[in-house]
Parts: C-alpha cells; sequence; structure tokens
C-alpha cells in the first residue's frame, strides 16, 4: 500500500466514524419525552459528537495531505467545491449550531420538574433545522467524493 493509498483508507474510515454518527444527532434527542430523557438523549448526543468531531478533523487532514500529495486534485472542480462546502459545515459549529446549542443546555439544566416546556420544542427546532442543513451540505460532499462530476 501507497502512502497515499493509506490515507484514501483513512480518509474513507473517517468519513464512517464522523459522519455517520453525525447524521442520527437530531434523532437521538427527538426520543426523550420527559425532562429526564431529554438530559439523557442529550448526554448521549454529546459522546456520539466526540465521534463527530474525531472523523472530522481526520476528514480535513487527510482530504488536504491526498491534495498535497495529489496537487491535480486542487484543479478539479469537485474537490474543490467539496473543501468549500467542508468549510462552510466547520464553520456552523461555533457561527450558527453553538449558538443554537447554548440556550438549549441552559434550559435543560436549570428547569425543574419533567415536563418538557414550549420554549425547548421552539429551540430545539431551530437548532434541527441548522443540523439538517448541515446534514444536506454533507450529502452533497458525500455525492461529489462517489460521483466527482467535474
Amino acid at each position: 500500500m501507497t502512502f497515499y493509498q493509506i490515507l484514501v483508507f483513512i480518509h474513507i474510515f473517517s468519513a464512517i466514524i464522523g459522519m455517520g454518527p453525525g447524521f442520527i444527532l437530531t434523532t437521538v434527542v427527538k426520543s426523550g419525552d420527559t425532562m429526564s430523557e431529554l438530559r439523557h438523549s442529550y448526554a448521549i448526543r454529546h459522546k456520539l459528537h466526540i465521534y463527530v468531531m474525531i472523523g472530522g478533523v481526520l476528514l480535513l487532514i487527510t482530504g488536504l495531505l491526498m491534495g498535497t500529495l495529489n496537487t491535480a486534485l486542487f484543479h478539479m472542480g469537485w474537490y474543490v467545491t467539496s473543501l468549500i462546502l467542508y468549510l462552510v459545515a466547520l464553520a456552523m459549529g461555533p457561527l450558527a449550531l453553538s449558538p443554537r446549542s447554548k440556550p438549549i443546555k441552559t434550559l435543560l439544566e436549570n428547569h425543574k420538574g419533567e415536563e418538557i416546556p414550549y420554549e425547548y420544542k421552539r429551540l430545539a427546532k431551530q437548532l434541527f433545522l441548522t443540523e439538517h442543513i448541515e446534514n444536506g451540505i454533507f450529502l452533497i460532499i458525500i455525492a461529489l467524493m462517489i460521483t466527482k462530476p467535474f
């Protein structure tokens, strides 16, 4: 196996480890019917997010290393488009997801009782919409990586 082939292997493996759990983060927390269940769901979500972060960093590093070794990739539209979309998705974390997650975290920590308040549902709807947009970006990236259309 060449170094480049090893990078491709790590890149694909990282996509499975990182993106797989990322696609179900929203689903995990939708299963909570009480505040206790919701808190537990968010704790599981946090553990899954660690895999998303590790896989995501490895994806970026291996993708850039493959581009460095094979500079022709930087002249291919699918590669450049994928890279730009990936950077947009990464930027969504601190710019869009974190500001929508923090009020939910505060609500989960401070709310008394078992009934899920309407405020959570409103905040979660905004967060989940943003996550669905990010997942859509990742699906486009995956399609570009598979088909290499341009």
